[in-house]
C-alpha cells in the first residue's frame, strides 16, 4: 500500500460539446485522456482527464429524469491546478493565448507567492494555473 496522497475531491464539469472540450483541454493544457465512455449520438457519458497525477471528470450535458447533475448548465465551473514551475505556467499561458482562450486573469505574480493566470475554455469554464500549492507544508 502506498503512502502517496490520494485525490479524494474530483471536480466534474458538463459540456454542451464534450468531445470538443476533451480535445481542447488535451491540445491546449496537456491533459491526457485516462478513461472516456462514449454515448449515443456522439455524446460523452463519462470522461476522466489526467493532469500531473490528478483527475477532472466531465461529460455531455443532457436531460435525464432524476439526475439533475447531468443537466447542469455548461460553463459554470472553475478549476484550480498547481503547476510544477513558473516556466510551466508561462508555457500554459502561451498555449492558452495561441488557442484563443479568453484570459480572465492575465499572468501575474500574486501577493501570496503564486505565478498564475486564469483562462476560460470555449464553453466558459475557468481554468486557473499557478505555482501556489495549497497542499504544501506551511513554513
Amino acid at each position: 500500500m502506498s503512502d502517496a496522497p490520494h485525490q479524494t475531491i474530483i471536480p466534474a464539469l458538463r459540456y454542451a460539446d464534450a468531445p470538443a472540450a476533451i480535445q481542447w483541454l488535451c491540445d491546449t493544457f496537456g491533459f491526457s485522456e485516462q478513461f472516456v465512455v462514449p454515448g449515443e449520438g456522439g455524446r460523452i457519458d463519462h470522461a476522466q482527464l489526467a493532469w500531473r497525477g490528478s483527475l477532472v471528470m466531465l461529460g455531455s450535458q443532457r436531460d435525464v429524469d432524476g439526475h439533475d447533475f447531468l443537466s447542469h448548465t455548461a460553463g459554470h465551473g472553475s478549476i484550480s491546478l498547481t503547476a510544477e514551475s513558473a516556466a510551466q505556467v508561462d508555457d500554459l499561458y502561451a498555449r492558452a493565448q495561441a488557442a484563443g482562450a479568453k484570459i480572465a486573469t492575465p499572468l501575474e505574480d500574486t501577493e501570496y507567492g503564486s505565478h498564475a493566470f486564469t483562462a476560460a475554455d470555449p464553453e466558459g469554464n475557468f481554468w486557473h494555473f499557478g505555482t501556489y500549492d495549497p497542499l504544501a507544508p506551511m513554513e
